[in-house]
């Protein structure tokens, strides 16, 4: 079988709307929306910041959405 060479596709959303959602909420609207992976991170954390396609990234501060951007 030959390999699949379509690129994922990243849904169409934009990060700014997740910021003040709580943390919960925010996931399940970033599963609805078609992100594959969402990651949560609390503020200052030590992460990999390599580009992946469909994932979804919050910083979260007391329960909420400080920051979010796609990658």
């Amino acid at each position: 079988m030959a390999p699949d060479h379509t690129s994922p596709q990243e849904p169409q959303d934009m990060p700014d709307a997740y910021v003040g959602l709580d943390e919960g909420s925010a996931e399940r609207r970033a599963r609805e929306h078609g992100w594959s992976t969402v990651r949560s991170v609390p503020p200052g954390a030590i992460i990999t910041m390599e580009y992946r396609v469909g994932r979804l990234n919050f910083e979260v501060r007391d329960g909420r959405v400080a920051r979010c951007w796609k990658g």
